[in-house]
């Protein structure tokens, strides 16, 4: 880092269940924070998904559990354990591969006392978890279980099927735009009048649900030319790839996809890359 950090750069994150911390990594880097959350999650209650995975992993009819989060593997076997006892859920997930994508879900996992199968390596991508699986075994014939987060992969799955496997996937929770939207419209006026310098990308989602709110406001050629002006950081390829479906620019990425990471290095970056895009 070159010291300087953000040097009162106004910083803008979409971030909704670490906003208070992305803020304050903001500030310790010496930048005006504007966070307005562009996500809501919404618990899928009654899960028939979830209930149906309880009852396979106790008779040992789940060959391969994907976990791809590490508060949606919290969050299904908090509601496993409302149904089911512990020890026959841990006995069946010792008979079980389980595939965790990153260190979250892992650590999850450890949290019961279960060391995962297989850690997907960085990036954590869905095309890290198909490579992974790859390099294990082949997965034709196998019932493979993936818990999902807000959306449904629908590569990744599309992508077991191919490979033969039995895929059916396991919602925890999905994402919706926030009841109250004022906050993120405020910050994407602010990035449209070019009152934003930096803006932190930290979740894919967060990225269509923006598109969203400005289709439905018409302002969407004005905030593509804002971003343009400023410097547009993401924290790794999966949301990279959506800006890039959206035709939005990616100026920065971190060395490593983790939140304070992507502000520590954004901020010693970002007066050099604004510097490039405004001669630009």
């Amino acid at each position: 880092m070159n010291g300087k950090g953000f040097s009162g750069l106004t910083v803008a994150s979409f971030e909704s269940r670490m906003a208070k911390e992305i803020a304050r990594l903001i500030e310790h880097c010496d930048g005006t924070p504007l966070v307005a959350p562009a996500l809501q999650e919404i618990p899928i209650q009654d899960n028939l998904a979830v209930l149906r995975v309880g009852d396979e992993l106790i008779n040992r009819q789940i060959n391969i559990l994907i976990l791809m989060t590490g508060i949606g593997t919290t969050t299904l076997f908090e509601i496993l354990q409302s149904r089911h006892p512990l020890p026959s859920i841990l006995e069946g997930l010792k008979q079980t591969t389980t595939i965790a994508r990153g260190p979250k879900p892992a650590a999850a996992l450890k949290a019961l006392g279960i060391i995962p199968t297989l850690t997907v390596p960085e990036p954590n991508t869905w095309l890290e978890v198909l490579a992974t699986l790859d390099a294990y075994r082949p997965v034709k014939g196998l019932r493979v279980a993936v818990q999902e987060y807000g959306t449904s992969n629908l590569e990744l799955l599309e992508s077991l099927k191919q490979r033969g496997a039995e895929v059916f996937p396991v919602p925890i929770y999905r994402w919706t735009l926030p009841e109250d939207r004022g906050p993120l419209r405020q910050a994407l006026g602010e990035i449209i009048a070019g009152r934003v310098d930096v803006l932190l990308i930290t979740n894919a989602a967060q990225i269509d649900h923006v598109m969203q709110l400005l289709e439905q406001d018409g302002t969407v050629s004005q905030f593509t030319e804002a971003c343009t002006r400023m410097v547009v950081a993401s924290i790794g390829p999966t949301a990279s790839e959506r800006l890039h479906y959206y035709h939005l620019p990616v100026d920065f990425a971190p060395s490593h996809s983790k939140m304070g990471i992507l502000v520590n290095e954004a901020s010693a970056q970002a007066q050099a890359l604004l510097r490039q895009k405004q001669l630009a």
